[in-house]
């Protein structure tokens, strides 16, 4: 399998391009790191709970 480039319309500006895979043109993706771009952070969350909404069944719980 080769990824050889192949002319491709550009999604923002309908430019024609090659590219060896379908997006925006080089202009549009510097474009769009300019103003759309940010620097990774970490966020903080809380820890994930399950919720016990569930009973057990009272067949299941019997003893014999």
């Amino acid at each position: 399998m080769t990824l050889a480039p192949t002319s491709s319309t550009c999604p923002r500006c309908h430019a024609l391009h090659n590219a060896r895979f379908y997006g925006p043109c080089e202009q549009c993706r510097s474009q769009l790191k300019e103003t759309m771009g940010a620097t990774a952070r970490h966020i903080e969350v809380a820890e994930y709970v399950p919720k016990m909404n569930v009973t057990p069944n009272a067949v299941a719980t019997k003893d014999d």
